[in-house]
C-alpha cells in the first residue's frame, strides 16, 4: 500500500494522533514512529522501517564512524508502538519536540510512510517543495 494524500488533524490532550481511517488496516500490525531528517515525525510499518534502515546503511563498514552514527540515529530516534482501539497512536515528547508539533498537525503521505508535520511548517514545506520540483526533477534527469 502506498501512503498518499494530505490530512488535517489535531493531537488530543494526551498527544495522540488519530490515524486516517484509510491507513489503519495497513498499520494494524504495529507502527514505528521515527524522527525524520526534516522537522517531521515519520510513521512506518515495522517491516518497512527495517528495510529503510537496511537501505540507508547498505554495505557500509559497520565499524566506520559514519555507519555507527547512522545506526544510532535510526535506532535511538524510533519508537515502536501500536494503534489503540480507536485508531490512535501516542506521539512521544522527544518526537513532538523534534517536529515542533503542537495541536494542529498535517498527516502527509510519503509513499512508503506517512509524515506528521506541524500545520504551519507543512504549509511552508509544501510551498517550497512545489516551487522546487522542476529543478529537482531536472537534477535527477527526469
Amino acid at each position: 500500500m502506498a501512503f498518499r494524500g494530505t490530512f488535517d488533524y489535531t493531537l488530543d490532550a494526551k498527544n495522540r494522533l488519530t490515524v486516517p481511517a484509510k491507513f489503519r488496516a495497513a498499520l494494524s500490525d504495529g507502527v514505528v514512529l521515527a524522527k525524520g531528517v526534516e522537522a517531521c515525525v515519520e510513521v512506518w510499518r515495522p517491516g518497512d522501517y527495517d528495510g529503510y534502515a537496511e537501505t540507508v546503511l547498505g554495505d557500509r563498514n559497520p565499524f566506520s564512524p559514519e555507519a555507527r552514527q547512522l545506526t544510532r540515529f535510526l535506532a535511538a530516534n524510533a519508537h515502536d508502538t501500536e494503534l489503540d482501539s480507536a485508531g490512535r497512536v501516542g506521539v512521544p515528547d522527544f518526537l513532538r519536540e523534534h517536529a515542533g508539533l503542537a495541536k494542529d498537525v498535517v498527516v502527509a503521505g510519503a509513499g512508503d510512510r506517512l509524515e506528521l508535520w506541524d500545520k504551519a511548517a507543512w504549509a511552508d514545506q509544501n510551498a517550497s517543495l512545489t516551487k522546487s520540483v522542476p529543478d529537482i526533477a531536472a537534477a535527477l534527469g527526469s
